[in-house]
């Protein structure tokens, strides 16, 4: 059994497989198998995933599975010590996971995220080759601008990407212990992922998408594990879905951004940050409320359709109260900002 197992769930992602994949067999760090879980394959991405690289396994499950549970699949499947996830739109540098291994000397470290970099879907789509030198501009600079460092949680239950959007100027460099991990790029261990399995799976498979990795990141630390940056360990994500900058103060852009996401995305995301607070967070602070006040109030009056959602939440929501019970006494305060 391989060290490390990599997990790719792809949803007609096919313009990404070439270059995300080329990236994961130059890695340094040889000792590790690729299974990649097909959600959704209009594109083709399947057909041609299996003939460049032939060398993956790949699941078919004939339905779009989610990203949470297409992840536990593979989880359950192989008994790798770790597991180093890859976004369909996320290319690592050679190095990659030989610098993320690193950080798993500590024993308490249970999950791990890289220096990621935002870097445009495009330009990621038409490398063709993960060397660094295609993607510097006309001076020959490389991206600067971070995608995350990891996750900030508030105690109103808005999470973010930690420097998103940002120019990297090394200022997150010692600031390696975090409240959490985008799972874009993340490494964990299974043995930490193992100790807070529900029976929803590893990550919680009622999510379906979004969110997953901020429940599993809090439910890691609430266990004791650590959730860890490694600023040596670079990648570039393109991100479907990242915060607006200035987020709400900037008030039009967040609308014309939100305006333009997927349907879907906008209802999970919604429902799922409640029920990630439920889940995880220690007391139902005043900040909370407010802040669920006045984003009810948002999506009333410009996303009326994400509250189609609102069924299925009320359905799930004495669940996820459950799952909230039975981690009474595990439920730390500390990962709060």
């Amino acid at each position: 059994m391989s060290q490390v197992t990599i997990v790719q769930v792809i949803y007609n992602s096919r313009k990404f497989i070439k270059p995300v994949f080329s990236a994961i067999f130059e890695q340094t760090f040889k000792d590790f198998n690729v299974a990649a879980v097909i959600s959704g394959n209009e594109d083709g991405g399947k057909e041609f995933l299996k003939e460049k690289f032939p060398q993956v396994e790949i699941f078919d499950p004939g339905y779009n599975i989610g990203f949470a549970a297409g992840h536990n699949l593979v989880f359950e499947k192989y008994q790798s010590d770790f597991f180093q996830l890859v976004n369909p739109d996320f290319v690592m540098q050679p190095d990659y996971m030989e610098k993320m291994l690193s950080a798993f000397n500590d024993p308490r470290v249970g999950a791990a995220t890289g220096r990621l970099y935002h870097l445009d879907a495009d330009v990621i789509a038409s490398s063709g080759f993960p060397i660094s030198n295609r993607w510097a501009n006309a001076k020959g600079q490389m991206p600067d601008v971070l995608d995350t460092t990891g996750l900030v949680f508030s105690k109103s239950g808005r999470v973010r990407d930690r420097g998103q959007h940002e120019t990297d100027l090394g200022q997150y460099n010692s600031d390696t212990l975090v409240a959490g991990v985008c799972a874009a790029g993340a490494m964990y261990r299974r043995t930490a992922i193992e100790s807070v399995k529900e029976p929803t799976g590893y990550f919680d498979s009622d999510f379906h998408t979004t969110y997953e990795d901020v429940d599993l990141s809090w439910r890691l630390a609430n266990r004791g594990w650590k959730n860890i940056f490694v600023p040596d360990a670079i990648g570039y994500h393109a991100r479907g879905a990242a915060g607006t900058i200035g987020g709400y103060k900037k008030v039009f852009s967040f609308i014309k951004y939100h305006k333009k996401l997927n349907p879907l995305i906008r209802q999970l995301s919604f429902r799922n940050h409640i029920f990630t607070y439920v889940k995880n967070s220690p007391y139902f602070y005043p900040q909370f409320f407010v802040r669920e006040f006045f984003m009810f109030l948002y999506i009333l009056l410009f996303e009326p359709g994400t509250l189609k959602i609102l069924p299925s939440m009320i359905k799930l929501l004495p669940k996820m109260w459950r799952k909230r019970k039975s981690a009474q006494g595990l439920i730390l305060a500390g990962n709060l900002a």
